[in-house]
């Protein structure tokens, strides 16, 4: 202790309160009631507690001391037009502000990465589900067909279940087609070009067309009508002379 003492008394120095800010206080009161612990009574193990006390300690110290600083005349209050440098200068932080960005830019696209990825994982695994499934239609169907030529059955169910197949796929996309619709551009050419549809095989004849006989002519079918002369018709009045015929006429008119 007399250590200790004689140490203290070397660094101590007897200065104005204003030059040293020192303040010794206990614990600031609570606004409420305290329970059943008891005042000042603070478990060290019990971090709330203890952080608790440490507030309320420096709540009594800024009690005291701002009564003496305004006792002495020593501003406590930042006024309005106080300017401070920061720390760090604005360049520095400019480059903070660029490596914060191209941090959240990579990790967007990072995020877009394993989204695209995750799609076309998605994708790829329902392509290989419905080309399973068509090979396994395909196989069931070549096996009831072998069958059925072998006479093990006698049964053509599998030709109806293919049909009901592709008539509901045709409905489907049907359906799908009516919903959406075409758009202003397919509208425009059907428009102006027509709606296209099968060119081939379009001026052959039907059963309905064979039997209709309403617009046949025989004068016109056999060259028997006004104005026609023999098989050609007009074209046959029209037509140029042979060349003894045409020699014969050079020497009429000699």
């Amino acid at each position: 202790q007399d250590g200790l003492r004689q140490r203290l008394a070397e660094f101590r120095q007897q200065l104005a309160w204003v030059e040293r800010l020192d303040v010794s206080a206990g614990q600031a009161p609570e606004p409420l009631p305290q329970g059943a612990a008891g005042k000042g009574a603070v478990d060290p193990e019990n971090d709330f507690q203890r952080e608790m006390s440490f507030y309320r300690q420096a709540q009594a110290a800024v009690l005291e001391a701002l009564p003496r600083l305004r006792k002495l005349q020593v501003p406590t209050r930042r006024p309005d037009d106080y300017f401070a440098e920061m720390a760090k200068s604005d360049q520095q932080m400019q480059k903070i502000r660029q490596k914060l960005k191209s941090k959240q830019e990579a990790m967007e696209r990072s995020e877009k990465a394993k989204q695209l990825r995750a799609m076309r994982k998605y994708g790829k695994k329902v392509q290989t589900e419905i080309l399973q499934r068509r090979q396994k239609e395909k196989k069931n169907m070549l096996n009831a067909v072998k069958k059925y030529q072998k006479g093990l059955s006698d049964k053509l169910d599998f030709l109806d279940e293919e049909q009901t197949s592709s008539q509901g796929n045709k409905k489907g996309s049907a359906n799908q087609w009516t919903k959406k619709g075409p758009n202003a551009k397919r509208r425009y050419k059907n428009q102006k070009f027509g709606f296209g549809g099968k060119k081939k095989g379009s001026k052959w004849n039907t059963k309905e067309s064979y039997d209709d006989v309403s617009s046949f002519r025989s004068k016109v079918a056999h060259n028997k009508g006004p104005g026609r002369a023999g098989k050609g018709g007009k074209k046959a009045l029209n037509k140029r002379p042979g060349k003894r015929a045409r020699q014969k006429m050079k020497n009429r008119a000699r």
